[in-house]
């Protein structure tokens, strides 16, 4: 909890920052951020909270917002493996499932609550911050009012304090984030942008944002443009590409499965486990290894056909049909058809380990060992 002097100070640093001061602000701004956040350990200025000549023996002290979204509870699980699982911490607005309150600690965290954020870092002395809580593509169009708010304003408090508490900041983005205008087969990481979504502007938003931070005040900010990504663990949430994990369950369930996508719409997908390690060696490379602060990432593009073909290996008496939504089949229309990536495999070593084939056969098996345990 902030003293009543350092709340003054830090009320009044966040209310020049509005203000023009000149070049000597962004120096005023980082004594304010270094005296509300002082501890024993020192926080060092690519945001690694640990003292240099002890950086190998401390595990960074992890929170995940929106954790109870499609990734943050399997990427949760992932990470707990690496530091343990007191060191990372899911939060959400949501009551959780008694298998995630087994897996390891969970607190309520409200993005749109800024000092709710500054007590659960400051409580939990958090040094990572993984920035999950968002509305998707589909429904963020549903609902444009919230999705402003919480892909936004969110997204503006958790930037402040990251700032404050010289946190490393984790923000994905998406293949959402392009549009119509962009070059689509394959999209470089830097190209002309300009989304039709309020999801996609949002995130270009966060794109932005998060690099004006660390160029102006030394934020470590870090972000991926992630695929859609194809999971076992959770189920469809509401985004474009999500047909990619229906079919699996359907497939299984009933035997039919209806696409809302025509069947040759090409998109970027990755499977899971790329995904959780992705984010992971990204947020462990050196800061001088990186040359831009958001990258691409890939692992496959596939149509909504050349998957059904695939899926239907397994299971030849698969029905698919087709009956395309004209929302969401206007907002894939407007998103790249591969991703071009070599930034990310020659800055920090990405290589992607799951193909389509390998995809097909891993959820297969996982969606139906889960049925059976269900059952």
């Amino acid at each position: 909890m902030l003293t009543g002097l350092q709340r003054f100070v830090f009320e009044g640093s966040r209310k020049a920052a509005t203000q023009n001061y000149g070049c000597n602000f962004p120096m005023l701004h980082q004594r304010v951020v270094r005296f509300l956040s002082w501890s024993p350990q020192q926080f060092t200025g690519d945001g690694d909270y640990r003292p240099k000549e002890a950086a190998k023996t401390y595990d960074p002290r992890i929170l995940i917002t929106g954790g109870l979204g499609q990734l943050g509870f399997g990427l949760a699980k992932f990470l707990r493996e690496s530091f343990g699982r007191n060191n990372v911490i899911l939060s959400d607005i949501h009551k959780p499932a008694a298998e995630v309150l087994e897996n390891g600690p969970f607190i309520f965290a409200d993005v749109l609550d800024y000092r709710n954020l500054q007590e659960l870092v400051v409580n939990n002395q958090i040094t990572w911050l993984i920035h999950y809580s968002t509305l998707l593509s589909a429904i963020g169009e549903a609902n444009v009012p919230l999705a402003r708010k919480v892909n936004i304003t969110g997204l503006h408090n958790v930037l402040d304090v990251a700032l404050e508490y010289s946190l490393r900041l984790f923000v994905p983005s998406t293949i959402g984030a392009f549009g119509p205008s962009s070059p689509r087969n394959p999209t470089p990481d830097l190209c002309i942008q300009r989304p039709q979504t309020i999801y996609g502007i949002s995130k270009v938003h966060a794109e932005l944002m998060g690099e004006y931070y660390h160029l102006k005040y030394g934020l470590d900010f870090r972000s991926l443009r992630y695929p859609g990504i194809i999971s076992a663990v959770s189920k469809p949430g509401g985004g474009t590409t999500d047909y990619a994990v229906q079919i699996f369950h359907d497939a299984l369930k009933t035997g039919k499965f209806e696409c809302y996508l025509r069947s040759d719409t090409r998109l970027p997908m990755m499977h899971i486990d790329d995904c959780q390690r992705a984010t992971l060696e990204f947020m462990e490379a050196p800061a001088e290894c990186l040359t831009m602060r958001t990258y691409n990432v890939s692992a496959m593009s596939f149509t909504p056909q050349e998957l059904a073909s695939e899926v239907c290996k397994y299971l030849p008496d698969l029905e698919v049909s087709y009956k395309p939504d004209p929302m969401r089949q206007s907002i894939a229309d407007g998103w790249p058809m591969s991703f071009e990536d070599s930034n990310a495999r020659r800055d920090w070593g990405w290589k992607h380990r799951y193909g389509l084939q390998e995809l097909v056969a891993d959820m297969l098996q996982h969606i139906q060992l889960k049925n059976s345990n269900d059952a």
